[in-house]
């Protein structure tokens, strides 16, 4: 038994080799066969070189293998492929799979207590520095484990989940010798933030408060009186990177209470904004806010894709935003200056850009105590958490939609000061099926006079980053929790809540493949090869699924 477990272990050590280092991630745009990083570069542009398979064979597409993991939950997960193994994280464990095969090399579990999360127990990814991958676990740890055979290097507790309301469910990025992550809470009005610890030691470097904790931080003169102490403004989703600036950029979500912006007058800084931060101190550059002031769950968690294009006859470096707000964002990722904003989907939130880019609000449409009115987009937003693709072969943005409508009717004319361990979000009553809860309802069911309004359609969606025009639609019969991937052979893969995973022209939308996988696909495909063997990944329902050209 010893032997076949020292043999097993030495088939292992020579299978699992790989180092990624800072100059590999550096590259991973020229490096196709593998994903490095969640967005699969540090520009997070879902965008890959890999052409084998195209518009003409993509309909040979077969299933080649599937992980199964034991959680039943929902998978969110963009998987990390290094030299031909496949990284991945659900529920309690971490797997190392052959990607080829998806035989198993080796399995890292860890107890996630059930009770730490507020609604599923999901985690959208690892991150990977040297030999060594880093788990943020829903409950405040990041663990360090040895990519070669799956032991624990180390294991580091950032915040007991039992006082602190904070969660983690990102996948963390590795820069230089630094992996940076951001926290989130569920509306319990605990002050979130990102920070860098050491690739070696976990200790921490550096941490940027994204709500301020005192009424000397920075932003706090946004919020009145010291509501900024309980603002919340949580990070749920991973940033990226630019290294010519040595920025690192994160999206920041909805200050607190969500729901109700009585307590809270003013901006509420940082939230609902992008700020950049320098990687090696987390000292704020610059930033940007989308939506000042929101009291309608327009959190600004998408990934922001960063992007060398021709801007008006010259070459400007920008990051590309579709906002859950609505609005399609062009920005100078070097100065945060406002190149263009315009509605990708319907909105009535806002008139416009004023000259220096803020939002003007519709005084028509500001949420009113027990108001019935219609918010467009609703809280689900024209986009959300999932992460869209550019291409800098067709120079097309493509982005998951949703044009959708929502009756607004929660307001309340008094908020509940914060108490802690209970919920501070501003709505009006709590859910008919939890009696006395303290957790609140979000907006639901629109009032029967509006529900055909509200119909609306999900798609995958083409903008031309020159314009803000939509070029196509490829429109679904729900909504879809899918992120974008394209290639070099100008396909578009993604999927859809009735589990349909697909393939499209991205030069038209044209449908070219589809095959249903029986749950919702969610995080966002992947490719990459093995002996230069193209393969597709992606999560659907609580399985990933592998998919190559029949040979």
């Amino acid at each position: 038994m010893m032997l076949y477990r020292f043999l097993a272990l030495l088939m292992l050590a020579t299978t699992i080799h790989a180092q990624v280092t800072f100059d590999s991630i550096l590259n991973a745009r020229h490096d196709p066969q593998n994903w490095l990083t969640y967005g699969g570069s540090y520009s997070s542009q879902r965008y890959s070189l890999l052409d084998q398979i195209n518009r003409d064979n993509v309909k040979n597409l077969r299933l080649d293998w599937v992980w199964h993991p034991q959680s039943l939950d929902k998978m969110e997960l963009t998987p990390l492929v290094v030299d031909g193994v496949l990284y991945g994280v659900q529920g309690d464990e971490v797997v190392a799979l052959d990607a080829a095969t998806g035989r198993n090399f080796w399995t890292f579990t860890y107890n996630v207590p059930p009770e730490s999360n507020a609604y599923v127990l999901v985690v959208k990814g690892l991150a990977i520095s040297g030999h060594t991958l880093f788990w943020a676990t829903y409950d405040g740890h990041l663990i360090a484990i040895d990519a070669r055979d799956g032991h624990a290097i180390w294991n580091h507790t950032l915040f007991d989940w039992r006082r602190a309301g904070l969660q983690l469910n990102l996948a963390p990025l590795v820069i230089k010798g630094m992996v940076i992550l951001g926290t989130a809470d569920n509306e319990d009005g605990k002050n979130c933030w990102i920070a860098a610890y050491d690739v070696k030691t976990g200790k921490e470097l550096w941490r940027f408060w994204t709500a301020p904790n005192s009424p000397t931080d920075p932003g706090a003169d946004t919020w009145s009186k010291d509501s900024g102490e309980h603002g919340g403004d949580p990070v749920w989703v991973t940033g990226s990177y630019d290294p010519e600036t040595n920025l690192t950029f994160w999206g920041t979500g909805d200050p607190n209470p969500g729901w109700n912006g009585n307590p809270r007058a003013g901006d509420n800084l940082y939230s609902d904004s992008v700020v950049a931060l320098d990687a090696d101190t987390g000292k704020l550059k610059w930033y940007y806010q989308f939506t000042p002031h929101d009291e309608r769950d327009y959190d600004s968690v998408q990934v922001p894709v960063l992007a060398d294009i021709e801007w008006k006859g010259q070459p400007r470096k920008v990051m590309l935003w579709a906002n859950r707000n609505g609005m399609f964002y062009v920005l100078d990722r070097t100065t945060g200056e406002v190149l263009m904003g315009k509605p990708f989907v319907e909105q009535n939130w806002n008139l416009g850009l004023d000259a220096k880019g803020r939002p003007i609000p519709n005084p028509a449409e500001v949420p009113k105590p027990l108001g019935d009115s219609i918010e467009k987009p609703g809280t689900q937003g024209g986009t959300n958490w999932y992460s869209p693709s550019f291409s800098p072969r067709t120079g097309l943005f493509y982005v998951s939609t949703w044009a959708n409508y929502e009756a607004h009717q929660f307001k309340v004319a008094q908020v509940a000061p914060w108490v802690d361990g209970q919920k501070y979000s501003g709505n009006a009553r709590p859910p008919a099926s939890s009696p006395g809860s303290t957790r609140q309802a979000r907006p639901g069911m629109l009032p029967a006079r509006y529900r055909s309004e509200a119909e609306g359609y999900g798609a995958v969606r083409a903008i031309d980053p020159q314009t803000g025009e939509k070029r196509w639609d490829f429109k679904m019969t729900d909504y879809t929790e899918s992120g974008v991937l394209s290639t070099a052979s100008d396909l578009v893969f993604s999927g859809g809540r009735d589990g349909n995973l697909f393939a499209l022209d991205a030069r038209n939308g044209k449908s070219l493949w589809h095959v249903g996988l029986g749950g919702t696909v969610s995080g966002g495909p992947i490719t990459y090869s093995v002996n230069g063997h193209q393969y597709v990944a992606a999560a659907a329902g609580g399985v990933l699924y592998v998919f190559s050209l029949i040979e």
